[in-house]
């Protein structure tokens, strides 16, 4: 283990990072997307601070194919925006540079210090060190450098690994008032690693539970929507239920969470998942989703109803039974239609909802045959007046990335 060191104030030489090289950490390179790998380099060869940091760099140390890469920097929105052809600021109080590639986006933020600025917006841009103060978690502050192998930890984030727990590294006291969401996301990770939370964590989210209750409505769906699509929403859920959070999340399931109908129900929407994940099993839907969540919970009426009519109140129930989530109108209309059809029902004649093309979210399986961002034809042919001429293109293998593609 190699030891980063600065001056402090009195001009004393201080350590504030541990830095683990490949043969301490063993991170397989090869799981790492390609596109990433080419960001941080092109950000490091102007002259600028890249690592590949969060969640990603979780998953790498745990033997798992990250689904998303996020990339922190030194250089600013504008710098990042300069540089790369395919990048868009977003945000206002947060200003973050996504990298749209043809079915991902890379993330990038510039290093934060941590203060706010006078109009309360947080883009104080500090250093790396300041930068991993502001994590949430410390399982989630470690940094990656792809270029070298070599990893940055400034929170002893590798002794929790060793420990299998998770730490905060803000305190307590104003995490979870300054961001609520930080509680479902601490009992997630702590059910999709194996880690347990530290104490003060778990009194912390019982303390705190009812600021949930004031979280927006659009963040509340991501988080269940993510949950869904992990592969184990029935521990998270119960787990939620067991802090007095999942009530501020879906107050109709949480009273029935508990019933082993509804469990069986979301064991095997995970078992579908999980062979989606590993490429065995077909694509999963948020629709397919919201079905196994409702499907012990809707009543269908005895009564003599017309299609229409039957559709419309096996959708009214959908809407009443995952509030406040709020998916769009058309996987909810996807629900309706897949519940009645499963429950022999005739489907809804001469309706636009029928013909719609389905909409799929995060369980993809690898190998799918949908485009992936990078593939491109090996000629192209471009149409002239006298004829056709043959253009031809470097392949990603060529390449080595859909973004040294286009650099070609």
């Amino acid at each position: 283990m190699l030891v980063r060191y600065k001056q402090d104030e009195r001009g004393k030489s201080v350590a504030f990072a541990n830095i683990y090289t490949p043969n301490e950490h063993h991170i397989n390179p090869a799981m790492i997307d390609r596109d990433a790998v080419w960001a941080v380099r092109k950000l490091q060869a102007s002259g600028a601070e890249a690592y590949l940091v969060g969640g990603a760099v979780r998953d790498l140390l745990l033997g798992l194919v990250p689904k998303d890469f996020d990339i922190t920097t030194s250089a600013s929105p504008r710098q990042i925006q300069r540089l790369f052809w395919n990048a868009r600021i977003i945000g206002k109080r947060f200003k973050l540079v996504h990298l749209v590639f043809n079915n991902k986006i890379l993330e990038v933020s510039t290093f934060r210090s941590g203060s706010d600025t006078t109009d309360g917006s947080n883009n104080v841009f500090g250093s790396v060190d300041q930068d991993a103060k502001r994590r949430d978690f410390s399982i989630n502050s470690l940094y990656y450098d792809p270029s070298n192998g070599q990893l940055l930890d400034f929170n002893h984030a590798m002794e929790d690994f060793k420990h299998k727990r998770i730490t905060s590294i803000i305190d307590l006291n104003t995490s979870f008032e300054e961001d609520p969401v930080r509680m479902i996301r601490a009992i997630k990770y702590s059910v999709t690693t194996g880690f347990r939370l530290r104490m003060n964590i778990c009194m912390a989210i019982r303390k705190y539970s009812n600021e949930l209750s004031r979280t927006s409505t659009s963040r509340l769906t991501e988080e269940v929507s993510k949950i869904l699509a992990s592969g184990r929403c029935c521990e998270i859920f119960t787990a939620l239920g067991r802090y007095k959070l999942l009530v501020y999340m879906l107050p109709c399931f949480s009273i029935y969470c508990k019933y082993e109908k509804e469990k069986q129900s979301l064991r095997s929407l995970d078992k579908k998942v999980l062979l989606s994940k590993n490429g065995k099993g077909p694509e999963v839907s948020l629709a397919d989703m919201l079905v196994a969540l409702v499907d012990p919970l809707i009543v269908f009426s005895s009564e003599e109803l017309t299609a229409e009519e039957r559709f419309r109140e096996t959708y009214r129930q959908i809407k009443v039974l995952i509030s406040p989530m709020t998916p769009s109108n058309y996987e909810v209309e996807a629900a309706s239609l897949h519940l009645l059809s499963e429950h022999g029902y005739k489907p809804v004649v001469n309706n636009k909802r029928t013909t719609r093309p389905a909409h799929r979210l995060s369980a993809k399986r690898p190998g799918s045959r949908r485009k992936r961002s990078g593939e491109f034809s090996v000629t192209r042919r471009k149409q002239k007046a006298q004829g056709e001429t043959e253009i031809a293109v470097p392949t990603e293998k060529e390449a080595g990335s859909s973004a040294e593609v286009h650099d070609l």
